[in-house]
């Protein structure tokens, strides 16, 4: 499996990482619905034997429970063998259940203690600011992270959906490892300003939803977007909706032939695709059950064909332009 270098730090990350948004549950409000523990440990342990080396997650990810259960099979694995860890800070779920953010030195600080003892480790390799919420706080929070990497429970900081004015404003106060931007076919911006940005500064991105959600991997069809329960998210994504809903299976129908010309799944090509951009050091491939991250973690090997990307970029601009 390919690896990337994480911008200017010494971390060497594999170009496809373990995601555990939806291990958290959904038991909150940008939960993935019902999940068994049990397959999420065992999408864990599976990521791990097929060579993947670093796993992202975060706390408010099942309110915790995300945290937990990766701890959980880390148990059963030899400290020597055991992955990078990317954890992140900065987003609760407030008494009327919506998703707010804090990123004051107190609620930081323990956000992080709390995050140790849940996964179970001394130390965490990269740690992220998840949201730039509230904006007026995001120095103290970046600086507050700066004083853990002082103090030794923290290897390096990043960022996670932060815009280039936002990593402006801290990037003094202490430097940016990486930045966690959303990138996939369906959604582009990125490619405006932030990959540039992190590409002239040598900062690391690592991008999430490269398979947007899943609707990206090809097996996803009307009567399962119709049929998704209220505790997933995805019932209230635009994206899985009409009028959006039938041109984007459109157009995952003309994407899957591509597919199957070079004999690969739609998920493969998905994420090759976010993997052709050379700013990218990797991308955050979720898993929810033994069997899934096998097959995704294969795109880390094939380098995406430029008449391949060409045949592509015709069929976004036809599309989604």
């Amino acid at each position: 499996m390919q690896k990337r270098k994480l911008g200017w730090t010494e971390l060497e990350l594999t170009t496809v990482g373990l995601g555990t948004w939806a291990q958290g549950g959904g038991k909150w409000k940008a939960g993935w619905g019902h999940q068994d523990d049990r397959d999420s440990i065992a999408a864990i342990h599976e990521a791990i034997e097929i060579g993947i080396n670093w796993i992202d997650t975060a706390a408010v990810y099942g309110l915790g429970h995300s945290e937990e259960v990766l701890g959980r099979a880390l148990k059963d694995i030899p400290k020597s063998e055991r992955p990078l860890i990317a954890t992140k800070c900065g987003r609760y779920q407030n008494a009327k259940g919506d998703l707010a953010g804090r990123l004051k030195r107190e609620s930081v600080k323990q956000e992080l203690e709390d995050s140790l003892k849940r996964i179970g480790v001394d130390t965490i390799d990269l740690y992220q600011i998840h949201w730039p919420d509230p904006e007026e706080d995001i120095e103290e929070g970046w600086q507050t992270l700066a004083d853990f990497v002082k103090e030794g429970k923290v290897r390096y900081i990043g960022v996670s959906n932060f815009s280039v004015f936002e990593m402006e404003r801290i990037k003094n106060i202490h430097p940016i490892a990486s930045l966690q931007p959303p990138y996939s076919m369906l959604r582009r911006d990125a490619e405006e300003e932030l990959l540039p940005y992190c590409g002239r500064h040598n900062i690391g991105v690592i991008v999430y939803s490269p398979m947007q959600k899943g609707l990206l991997t090809g097996k996803f069809t009307r009567e399962r977007a119709e049929s998704l329960e209220d505790n997933d998210h995805r019932s209230r994504d635009p994206l899985f909706q009409e009028p959006l809903l039938s041109n984007n299976l459109a157009l995952i129908d003309a994407l899957n032939r591509i597919a199957e010309e070079h004999e690969k799944t739609m998920a493969q090509l998905a994420i090759a695709w976010v993997l052709r951009r050379p700013e990218l050091t990797a991308a955050i491939v979720g898993a929810r059950r033994k069997g899934q991250i096998v097959e995704t973690a294969k795109a880390s090997d094939w380098d995406l064909p430029k008449e391949t990307a060409h045949k592509i970029d015709e069929l976004l601009h036809k599309y989604t332009e």
